[in-house]
């Protein structure tokens, strides 16, 4: 009886709470989108620059598209993750394409409370997985299979196997041993953010393979530093 009470106080927690969010979010300004690609571009220089969680250059040299996302861990009931990344990949002569923004989300079921913020970093390691987003929700670990990547201060050896998978998924979590299957939450295209930050009617088709795009001052950083670490 106290444990249905309590869960259902829980609910009714939620649902005065989930409309007051709802209310305080604004339209999404380009300001915002830079803020999202510079906030991705710092994740990935915090992970290389740790050798506990830096990506091995023999992994990065493979990589065929890069993920950076960032999301919130939060929720009474369900402990929605909901977040932003920013994936690159490579265009057909081998150079990196423009950044594109995407949305990063997953919904777990359980009782959950609290916050925590989750940074992630996903290693494409062919060219057709990552355009799934092209048309639909990519479900890391459903829709393509992927494992725990080796880290470059680790004494794992980064093996064929593992390298062959399609996504290897690096974390800042404690005690997970590359090759260990991982089911994380999904990655969609977010073209309304696209085309703020690009200021055209383009979508993520165009953009990611465009060589008539001029890059924004605001993206190049981040170009700049995926060139030098997986060239």
């Amino acid at each position: 009886m106290k444990t249905s009470f309590l869960i259902a106080a829980l609910i009714g927690l939620a649902t005065l709470i989930a409309p007051s969010a709802l209310l305080a979010q604004r339209p999404l300004e380009r300001k915002d989108c830079i803020v999202r690609i510079e906030s991705c571009e710092a994740i990935l220089r915090e992970f290389q620059a740790n050798p506990t969680t830096a990506i091995p250059s023999d992994v990065l040299a493979r990589a065929r598209a890069i993920v950076i996302t960032n999301q919130f861990k939060g929720g009474v009931i369900l402990g929605i993750k909901d977040g932003y990344g920013v994936l690159l990949a490579k265009k057909a002569d081998g150079q990196w394409g423009l950044p594109i923004l995407i949305r990063a989300g997953e919904t777990s079921v359980g009782l959950q409370v609290g916050g925590q913020a989750i940074e992630t970093v996903y290693i494409f390691n062919d060219d057709q997985t990552p355009r799934r987003m092209f048309v639909q929700r990519l479900n890391i670990g459903a829709d393509a299979a992927a494992v725990a990547g080796p880290r470059a201060a680790a004494s794992q050896s980064s093996n064929d196997e593992i390298l062959r998978t399609a996504v290897l998924v690096y974390t800042k979590a404690r005690g997970l041993l590359a090759g260990a299957t991982i089911k994380t939450g999904f990655l969609a295209a977010d073209n309304d953010a696209n085309r703020l930050l690009y200021s055209t009617n383009f979508t993520m088709p165009e953009i990611l393979d465009s060589d008539w795009i001029t890059p924004p001052e605001e993206v190049k950083p981040l170009m700049s530093y995926i060139r030098s670490i997986a060239p």
